[in-house]
């Protein structure tokens, strides 16, 4: 089981640009391609626990490998 990052792109509810990323770190034995079809729930979740952001982009990322889907 390796680290897998959920790379989230978020916009403040108030002003859309710019839009940072935050980076939530799952253990995880699935592919990449399978975090990113199980990222729903996970992004529901934080944007329940910060109200004031908007997701606009997600991907998955092996941290520190530059390989994104």
């Amino acid at each position: 089981m390796g680290l897998i990052e959920l790379i989230v792109s978020v916009c403040a509810l108030w002003h859309l640009d710019p839009c940072p990323d935050q980076h939530l770190r799952f253990a995880s034995s699935m592919s990449l391609r399978q975090r990113v079809m199980a990222a729903p729930p996970y992004l529901a979740q934080w944007l329940n626990e910060h109200p004031q952001w908007l997701a606009v982009r997600w991907r998955c990322a092996h941290p520190g490998s530059g390989e994104e889907i």
